[in-house]
């Protein structure tokens, strides 16, 4: 055992922490994992601790997708056919005090499978290699996040025995806040002491919050966090998307990040990544001699991003509900292009002279995304066009014409994503066929459900 790890061992008996939360971020950037009483901490450490394989394996129902009683069951490779087990291996420097429950505390793993060796599509392991690429290329890269969500009051739990269905039931909720008052501070005061709570929580949970705002729709919010490295950013949007929800439930709320809630007038939910490139002594290379000039490491980086945009969306917009939100004029994209300071655009350069905060927003995802699927795919594609010195277009003015469509539905994306040589190189095949299959499963089911489009187009026609 490290010395890490005997001090979180130290630090739990110190402060009277009952439970762990042994905790990993699934395929979907879900939270999965098992509550140990403290005093199995000390084996957890030891010998990790054994979860089903089929953890692995689920769409966003809950439902295993991989024919786990059959030889073809093991995707990639790795055997998890029989819903055999995999190990959740902590990782004492990802130990995390719950504020909102101090008797317990988040304590992320890794996943590995009974030999001890990582599992490759988990999401630790895809964000770790885009990382280590970046550094073999003599770089590291800082990210900013902008996330937005909603919170609503619940009205209707929806626990009845006939909505237990999977997945559950939705909740019935009103707005907290009415009407679109952008930035209005009347809206805040309404809200404060929800923002305040989720504020204070975030700090104590170590997220490093920077603003909270009252965003474009009814009881739509967002939070901004400091620049950090990809890790670090990756493991604060699932902790925040927990802490959102589990906070908000307690005071009989419904914290919601869906990216286009099927309520009336409800605002699309976006994801804007900022980043930036260093080399590995800590120069800063998108800062430009001046504004209109591109530096030759963001020109590649802005070409790989916009060549690698059709087959990444799966990574950043990984839901069917994904795709409903590239509508234009919405400050949405819903075309591949770049733009300077151009909310409009997929990508907005925001470039100063002199400035250690010029950087590249995307605001391609959303906020259902896997963060360290979608944190990768920015790596892996600005790497591809800065190693190959791919030129960009021209930056746009007009960013909802001309140029290439993103994706329009998520058959399309997963189409792509399967395709794609850049994702194959370094990840292998089994990676785009592990995802494929999980997505094929959850546009499969949205296919066969009949909408209430359907059955206003048709009921009392034929």
């Amino acid at each position: 055992m490290n010395i890490c790890a005997r001090q979180v061992i130290e630090k739990v008996e110190a402060e009277g922490i009952e439970t762990v939360r042994a905790v990993f971020v699934d395929q979907h950037g879900i939270l999965r994992g098992k509550t140990i009483v403290s005093s199995a901490l000390r084996t957890a450490f030891d010998d990790g601790i054994k979860v089903p394989s089929t953890l692995l394996l689920k769409d966003t129902s809950h439902r295993t997708v991989f024919p786990i009683w059959t030889q073809n069951a093991n995707p990639e490779e790795v055997p998890l056919h029989g819903a055999s087990d995999v190990v959740l291996r902590p990782n004492p420097e990802r130990f995390h005090p719950i504020p909102w429950s101090p008797h317990s505390a988040f304590l992320l793993c890794s996943v590995e499978d009974q030999n001890g060796h990582p599992i490759s599509f988990s999401s630790d392991e895809v964000l770790s290699v885009a990382v280590n690429a970046l550094k073999k290329a003599g770089y590291t890269a800082v990210f900013g996040l902008e996330v937005e969500f909603q919170i609503f009051r619940v009205l209707d739990q929806r626990l009845s025995h006939a909505e237990a269905t999977m997945p559950p039931a939705p909740v019935k909720t009103e707005n907290l806040t009415q009407g679109h008052q952008y930035l209005a501070e009347m809206r805040y005061a309404e809200v404060e002491e929800t923002l305040d709570e989720l504020r204070r929580m975030s700090q104590m949970l170590g997220l490093e919050p920077r603003s909270m705002e009252i965003e474009m729709g009814p009881s739509q919010f967002e939070f901004t966090f400091n620049p950090a490295d990809p890790q670090t950013q990756a493991d604060r949007f699932v902790l925040f998307r927990t802490l959102v929800k589990e906070v908000c439930h307690r005071r009989g709320l419904h914290g919601s990040f869906m990216p286009k809630p099927a309520l009336q007038h409800a605002a699309a939910n976006g994801w804007h990544l900022h980043q930036s490139l260093f080399k590995i002594d800590g120069t800063p290379v998108f800062i430009p001699e001046n504004e209109q000039t591109l530096t030759d490491e963001l020109r590649g980086w802005i070409a790989g991003l916009l060549e690698h945009a059709k087959p990444c969306c799966l990574l950043t917009n990984p839901t069917v509900n994904s795709y409903k939100r590239f509508t234009p004029y919405q400050l949405a994209p819903n075309r591949i292009q770049w733009g300077m300071d151009n909310r409009g655009a997929m990508l907005r350069a925001l470039l100063k002279s002199s400035d250690h905060a010029s950087r590249l927003e995307n605001r391609v995802a959303d906020s259902s995304a896997n963060p360290f699927y979608a944190i990768a795919s920015q790596i892996i594609s600005g790497l591809d066009g800065l190693h190959r010195g791919s030129p960009p277009p021209e930056a746009t003015e007009t960013p909802y014409e001309g140029a290439s469509s993103l994706p329009r539905n998520l058959f399309e994306a997963i189409e792509a994503f399967e395709g794609s040589k850049l994702v194959a190189s370094y990840y292998g095949t089994g990676f785009q066929k592990y995802l494929g299959t999980l997505k094929r499963a959850e546009w499969d089911r949205y296919l066969m459900s009949v909408s209430e489009w359907e059955q206003q187009e048709y009921f009392g026609l034929f």
